[in-house]
């Protein structure tokens, strides 16, 4: 009995010192511990959830300052799923443009049928191509590795999964205390820089988000050019399968 007394005593010690270590380290484990395909996730579930539908405006700036503005009511549903239907100008209502993955697809009423379309294209016009208006999640298309971290940001250098990816590479720099981005430059393969987007006004959606309400963009490409994107309204929404398909665009107001 006094031997196990003995040992008990440096053993509980032990055992505590243990686990104030233990509770240490976690408390000062930083958050450059996850890795930047981590932090593309956590990133793609703060800008969007994984089922939602959306209102948003988007508008084209010239160098005039003229303008031309469109509202889009947007539904997406998974990583790779999205449909948005053009509401305004009157021009465009009942357009309605289809992304599955890397394929895209635009029905015109009048035309009666999809056409395909690529991720380039823009059916607006403007700085914002296909591939921005049918945004789907970071981490669908992108490799994400960590060049730098700072007091406040992280900055990712994003490589394109395929070649198909409108964009060959990412430079993001993502707010550390949101986790939603502040700036990202869009590259070529051949390294030149096509465009760069500004996510800007925090807003609380409601439900637990909170992201920019807008997005800016500019590019080298179009001198004076200037392509902003309005977020109204972001809810959850349960979405089947089949609006994702060609046969259900002519229905999709059917959804509002």
């Amino acid at each position: 009995m006094i031997y196990g007394k003995v040992l008990s005593k440096p053993s509980k010690v032990f055992f505590n010192f243990l686990v104030q270590m233990t509770l240490i380290m976690l408390l000062v484990i930083p958050a450059a511990a996850l890795d930047g395909n981590e932090i593309l996730l956590q990133v793609d579930r703060n800008l969007q959830p994984e089922s939602y539908e959306m209102y948003r405006k988007l508008i084209n700036i010239e160098p005039a300052g003229s303008k031309k503005e469109y509202v889009l009511y947007t539904v997406k549903k998974g990583q790779d799923k999205m449909v948005a239907l053009f509401l305004s100008p009157a021009s465009e209502k009942g357009r309605a443009t289809l992304r599955l993955g890397d394929n895209m697809w635009l029905y015109i009423p009048s035309v009666g049928k999809p056409l395909r379309i690529t991720s380039l294209q823009s059916v607006v016009g403007g700085v914002f191509n296909n591939s921005d208006i049918l945004r789907i999640d970071y981490s669908a298309e992108y490799n994400a590795a960590m060049i730098e971290e700072t007091a406040d940001k992280f900055i990712l250098d994003c490589k394109a999964k395929t070649a198909t990816v409108a964009y060959d590479r990412l430079t993001m720099v993502v707010d550390k205390e949101t986790m939603v981005p502040l700036t990202i430059e869009c590259y070529a393969a051949s390294g030149m820089l096509i465009k760069t987007l500004y996510y800007k006004e925090l807003k609380d959606f409601g439900d637990g988000l909170r992201r920019p309400s807008v997005l800016e963009t500019d590019s080298p490409l179009y001198k004076g050019y200037k392509s902003v994107m309005l977020y109204a309204k972001i809810n959850k929404k349960d979405l089947a399968d089949e609006v994702f398909t060609l046969n259900y665009l002519p229905r999709v107001d059917e959804l509002r």
